[in-house]
């Protein structure tokens, strides 16, 4: 990205992607800045000596100022004025969209928007994991033994890995690859899908009582405005809820991790002031996730399994993309070339679309199966109903819902032993409508 835009590296003076204008601290014997909110105690590192900074009064990036900036880099008269005016205006270069028509695009710095696969998927649990293993760069003279938050060490690190591969059975296959073995795994692949799925999804359950309790609380904060911001449909209630779980995260993390020392600057790593933008970004661009790397990922992934040619793949690559292209232009124009993934003729045999999105899917009674008193009584209090007597029912297996995802009853997924199953009953039901029985209830028997 830096040699797109043409600014400098994360860990220069001022590295921010977005060109916010915040400055970073340098390390005593350093060269590397990081984006550290509070001015360390008893340090004096020149120029770097500014005051404590508001992340909630962060400076709006302006396009005046960037090209201004540009401007004054670009007319150096030499390379000593360069170095200079590079490390104190943050860009290295001009970059290939300034010549791009702004009428046609944001324009810079405002092209430059976050990423959150990365951002959220790699570059946090890597910082997080490191901190909670106390593996962590340790500068002298601060000692990793004074780390409290270094939990996962030892067999404590050996059980937590054991616990997140026992987690398979109870994920359902929508939720694609699980986690791993977390201990095995963490330097030989593991996964952008499996670290999101780890930090944001079972972390929360399986680091309770091991991290210490305002680490803990620090961590879920954070797991709160990831969630929120990892949503493809945002409201103004859940944008200002995650504005306030970010902020209070990256403002704690320095009080308990680095607690201003010096030594410990380097512990706020680049992701952290990302993080920060994320809500803002909301608001110019949308959600974070229709414009993250995940479908640039996902789309290599796809071009790469159609050549066909590998005696001249780049050219028969190419040639796929611009089919891919072609596709995608036609279906835009004419959405009815694409068809209705939820029509009835779409519909699996033997189905049944009770509307609203869900399908109920076979597996099926053939035949109206009686319930117990005890079911009927739990089905009337579900229904707001007053059955009395024999109440007959038909059960199905499965029920696809709005989202796509498959969902099974307990009646079919409990007749599969549990190392070879996903658990996929976990669903919220919105509405008062007993759906993995039937559509309809028969009548009471006389």
């Amino acid at each position: 990205m830096m040699h797109i835009t043409g600014m400098v590296g994360y860990h220069g003076k001022h590295g921010c992607r977005l060109y916010c204008g915040m400055q970073g601290h340098r390390e005593q014997h350093g060269k590397h800045y990081f984006p550290a909110l509070l001015k360390p105690l008893d340090y004096d590192v020149k120029d770097c000596t500014h005051d404590d900074i508001d992340v909630r009064r962060l400076p709006i990036p302006s396009y005046e100022k960037y090209h201004e900036n540009l401007r004054i880099v670009t007319t150096s008269p030499n390379q000593r004025q360069y170095r200079a005016r590079r490390l104190e205006t943050g860009i290295s270069k001009p970059s290939i969209f300034s010549g791009l028509d702004r009428s046609a695009t944001l324009g810079l710095p405002h092209s430059a928007g976050s990423d959150i696969m990365h951002l959220a998927a790699l570059n946090l649990p890597d910082l997080m994991l490191s901190l909670w293993r106390g593996t962590i760069n340790c500068t002298r003279p601060d000692d990793r033994s004074t780390w409290d938050w270094a939990v996962l060490r030892g067999d404590v690190w050996q059980t937590h890995g054991q616990a997140v591969a026992s987690a398979l059975h109870y994920l359902p296959t929508s939720f694609d690859r699980p986690p791993r073995n977390i201990v095995d795994k963490i330097t030989s692949g593991y996964k952008a899908w499996e670290f999101l799925l780890y930090l944001y999804g079972l972390g929360p359950g399986l680091l309770y009582g091991i991290l210490p309790q305002r680490y803990f609380t620090n961590y879920c904060k954070l797991v709160l405005g990831i969630r929120l911001m990892n949503q493809h449909r945002i409201t103004q209630e859940n944008l200002h809820n995650a504005h306030l779980a970010l902020l209070s995260f990256a403002e704690e993390f320095e009080d308990v991790y680095c607690q201003c020392m010096q030594t410990c600057i380097h512990f706020v790593r680049p992701c952290m002031h990302s993080l920060v933008h994320l809500p803002r970004e909301v608001l110019r661009i949308g959600p974070p996730i229709c414009s993250s790397q995940w479908t640039l990922e996902r789309t290599i992934g796809n071009l790469g399994e159609e050549i066909k040619q590998h005696s001249n793949p780049f050219a028969n690559l190419s040639q796929r993309g611009i089919r891919r292209a072609r596709v995608n232009a036609l279906v835009a124009i004419i959405p009815d070339l694409e068809g209705n993934q939820n029509s009835g003729g779409d519909l699996p045999h033997g189905s049944k679309d009770i509307e609203d999105g869900f399908v109920l899917l076979r597996a099926r009674d053939k035949h109206p199966e009686c319930l117990r008193e005890c079911e009927v009584d739990a089905l009337n209090k579900f229904l707001s109903t007053s059955n009395t007597g024999r109440v007959a029912v038909r059960r199905w297996a499965r029920l696809r819902i709005p989202t796509g995802q498959v969902c099974y009853s307990a009646w079919k997924e409990l007749q599969r032993p549990l190392e070879k199953r996903r658990t996929a009953r976990n669903v919220k039901v919105c509405q008062m409508f007993c759906l993995l029985c039937s559509s309809r209830l028969s009548l009471p028997y006389t």
